[in-house]
């Protein structure tokens, strides 16, 4: 009787470990499926009419900054909800000016223009930037949170912060016909690197189990 019980019992907690851990399994492998990635973004348009020389030198000079920059979602399934995104202007030696995109929501595999033209720029420090060749080289910052839609819900916020340096060339345009890419400076090492030890984990408890 007693031998039938523990048995019994046995046989219970294998079914108990089993369900836990084909649970856990099947949880990590959607995760690792529907796990996003965050959006691409890159420089397709820079212009500083103050540093085109083809100008007349006698108009009025035009210190404002036009710019585009695209977001593409490169995700099949995940549409991307973007808090209000951060632009920053900068040359090596100052500042120069912010700018602000509103929020928006992108759907998945959809790319996103988002043209502007900021308030006129300090002369003097935008002269300063032109190096003796005639060009000039700007630096563009953008800073924002983005939530991940997966199906029906929404994921925690997730802070993208990337950057380019821009060359311009002597008709203050950017020197790069192609798009520049803003290079990632946030931490999508560390959840990777989070995803391979809980996969280590799951296999050790898994191995455990079997012995």
């Amino acid at each position: 009787m007693d031998q039938d019980q523990d048995h019994g019992g046995r046989n219970c907690c294998s079914c108990c470990f089993s369900f836990i851990f084909t649970a856990g399994l099947t949880s990590l492998f959607l995760w690792l499926s529907l796990r996003p990635d965050k959006p691409k973004c890159s420089i397709e348009y820079f212009y500083l009419p103050a540093l085109n020389k083809s100008l007349d030198s006698h108009s009025p000079l035009n210190t404002t900054l036009n710019f585009m920059v695209r977001l593409a979602n490169p995700n099949k399934d995940q549409g991307i909800y973007y808090d209000d995104v951060h632009l920053s202007f900068s040359t090596n030696s100052s500042s120069l000016v912010n700018y602000t995109v509103p929020r928006f929501y992108q759907g998945h595999k959809k790319k996103a223009k988002k043209w502007g033209q900021t308030l006129p720029l300090n002369n003097q420090t935008v002269l300063r930037a032109v190096l003796p060749n005639g060009s000039a080289v700007f630096r563009m910052d953008l800073k924002t949170q983005v939530r991940f839609k997966i199906v029906f819900w929404k994921t925690k916020r997730y802070g993208v912060e990337v950057g380019a340096d821009v060359e311009v060339n002597g008709n203050g345009v950017k020197a790069n016909k192609k798009g520049i890419k803003m290079k990632k400076s946030d931490s999508s090492t560390r959840l990777r690197r989070s995803c391979f030890w809980i996969c280590v984990l799951m296999n050790l408890l898994v191995f455990f189990v079997i012995r």
